[in-house]
């Protein structure tokens, strides 16, 4: 009779021909109910197309069914509605960049108008598509361009700032490494040539020693005198080979008198050892001693005579 009567549940219902009617049928399932495009406007002012899809579910039956007059068209307006409100707070960035937060403030604002007085709840919205003017489709490729060349940009000269850091750390350590082992090898030459000088040192301090030790025996003075004259002998020998200009004593002829003054330069300069006289020394046999070459160039040697000439005192009438 037009009345609300009752809610006949699945299954098996009895029903009065002409006085009960089966006025609304109401899917109890989760529906698809698709959002036809439509034009946005976002907060910094570029038009967009966009569409979606939204899922429900009727909760309660009567609601849906007295509550309104068209449930699916209701949730579709009210849909459309709310996500051109929604958008217009984001701008068109944040749109890309925040689609789900997006598509829960949609889904909130619709289940606040319509679960209580519809019996309508609204499970999730799903944007499928937005579109954008094409100048600003161009614009956006442009700035993605940009974008790229600039981090291309920026990784490129991170890359030569790093390139040129290590460089530089590498000479850095390979100078550190040539100056230590620079420093390592002078230290080592250093210590060698330490160790010579204290080897030739000793050496020379041993030999001293045994020269020291020779002349303290018996007949030592007398071979050292032997010594000292020959050398004396053979330096005259060798004056006349370096230069042309010499200056010898006038006697240069009296070998005995040459070896009388080698011996007194080395009793001058050993004072404690026992006086030895040319007399004690047997000068022919020193004679024959002298190489041949000095008694064969001497007459090649110029020679002059001084009366003044002593040989305690080469400098006195040279």
């Amino acid at each position: 009779m037009g009345k609300f009567y009752k809610i006949l549940n699945p299954g098996l219902n009895i029903q009065i021909p002409y006085i009960d009617k089966i006025k609304y049928v109401q899917v109890l399932k989760e529906q698809a109910i698709k959002i036809p495009e439509q034009s946005a406007v976002t907060k910094d002012n570029v038009g967009l197309h966009i569409d979606g899809v939204l899922y429900v579910r009727v909760d309660d039956p009567y609601k849906a069914s007295y509550g309104v007059e068209d449930p699916e068209y209701a949730v579709t307006q009210l849909a459309q509605t709310t996500m051109r409100s929604e958008i217009g707070k984001l701008s068109l960035d944040s749109i890309f960049h925040e689609r789900e937060i997006l598509n829960i403030s949609i889904v909130k604002a619709i289940n606040a108008a319509s679960e209580e007085p519809w019996g309508i709840h609204c499970l999730r919205y799903e944007i499928r598509d937005i579109q954008v003017p094409k100048r600003v489709q161009e614009a956006m490729q442009m700035q993605v361009e940009a974008e790229r060349k600039k981090r291309a940009s920026i990784l490129e000269s991170e890359g030569s700032k790093e390139s040129a850091i290590n460089v530089a750390v590498g000479r850095r350590q390979s100078q550190i490494l040539a100056s230590e082992s620079e420093k390592i090898e002078k230290i080592n030459k250093a210590e060698g040539e330490a160790k010579a000088i204290l080897a030739t040192a000793q050496a020379k301090a041993d030999a001293i020693a045994v020269v020291a030790n020779a002349l303290s025996k018996k007949h030592g003075g007398n071979a050292a005198s032997l010594t000292v004259a020959e050398q004396y002998v053979n330096a005259f020998g060798n004056l006349a080979k370096e230069g042309n200009t010499i200056l010898l004593p006038t006697n240069t002829g009296d070998v005995s008198n040459m070896v009388a003054q080698a011996m007194s330069i080395y009793n001058n300069l050993n004072p404690k050892q026992k006086q030895i006289t040319p007399e004690e020394i047997n000068a022919e046999e020193m004679i024959q001693e002298v190489p041949e070459e000095v008694i064969e160039e001497e007459d090649d040697i110029d020679t002059f005579e001084n009366d003044n000439f002593d040989p305690q005192d080469p400098e006195k009438g040279s």
